[in-house]
């Protein structure tokens, strides 16, 4: 009976074994099979940055004839006169680091404030901003566009069209998510650290920039990050913000401005997206292991 029984339970180890090593099977074609459906875009636009806008028309799948061609569509895009690309990648940066370095600030600061404060107030506050999270942006882009023009005009400094108002505005629809994520850390934060500075002598403004800043740094890359990627390849928000003719441009408004009423320029606007997405890519292959362990951090404390 025992010789029996062992061979039963052998078999029915072996027949979990067959079971679990399927369905790893089935979980990594699946993971190939979304990895090459995601990835399907990125590369059209690749094989069609190299080639000429009646190559794209008549062949998008296809590879192209001449790799050297992405060459020539990029000077074609920098030397272009009518679209300042090189200007607007300027702005693009511009606006990018202004942004985070207001969202990043603010919201560690109010993040530590209503850790800290722990009164009921406090919570309603929080709730607010995680509620905030949810409001679709299409439900105020026109009433922002009025108020941002009324704001403008009572403080005598231009909201519409300029760094500060779309830093502002990035600051309102940034700030939100962003506090979440410095909340769910800094609950984790031995308060008896800032208690020890504070009996030293520190001030809140040096314990928080001398404790607190740098144990946030894991999740502080995460905010750059996942808030740069948003930030850099945004266009509605700048569209309304700085219009489409405006004197400051950023990249994807200066991409659509080879999208014509009548013709569009297929080769440069591939070509100028490929550009636009390189950088951040980039950014985001150096620092995806940061973003990882900044977003498990802050959910686990």
């Amino acid at each position: 009976m025992s010789m029996n029984s062992g061979v039963k339970t052998h078999k029915r180890h072996i027949s979990q074994g067959e079971k679990r090593g399927v369905g790893l099977y089935i979980l990594e074609i699946v993971a190939i099979l979304v990895f090459i459906l995601f990835m399907m875009p990125f590369v059209l636009v690749v094989i069609n940055s190299a080639k000429t806008a009646k190559e794209i028309i008549f062949s998008p799948v296809t590879l192209p004839a001449n790799w050297g061609q992405i060459w020539t569509n990029v000077v074609t895009i920098f030397n272009n006169p009518s679209n300042d690309y090189f200007g607007a990648f300027i702005d693009s940066t511009i606006i990018t680091v202004l942004a985070l370095t207001v969202i990043t600030l603010f919201s560690a600061m109010c993040a530590w404030s209503l850790v800290r404060n722990k009164t009921k107030w406090s919570s309603v506050i929080f709730m607010f901003f995680v509620a905030a999270m949810v409001i679709p942006f299409q439900v105020v882009m026109f009433p922002l566009v009025k108020w941002f023009k009324i704001m403008g005009d009572f403080i005598r400094i231009p909201m519409l069209g300029s760094y500060q108002g779309i830093t502002f505005a990035y600051l309102g629809f940034g700030c939100s998510m962003t506090i979440f994520i410095f909340h769910g850390f800094i609950k984790g934060v031995p308060l008896e650290l800032e208690e020890a500075a504070t009996i030293d002598g520190c001030g809140q403004a040096r314990t928080f920039f001398e404790i607190v800043v740098p144990l946030l740094q894991p999740t502080v890359v995460t905010v750059l990050i996942l808030n740069g990627i948003w930030i850099w390849n945004d266009y509605l928000l700048p569209l309304l913000i700085l219009g489409s003719a405006g004197k400051i441009q950023t990249i994807p408004l200066a991409v659509t401005a080879f999208a014509g009423s009548y013709l569009k320029q297929w080769d440069l606007i591939l070509t100028s997206a490929l550009l636009a997405m390189i950088p951040i890519i980039v950014l985001y292959l150096f620092a995806q292991k940061y973003i990882i362990k900044g977003m498990v951090e802050g959910a686990i404390k």
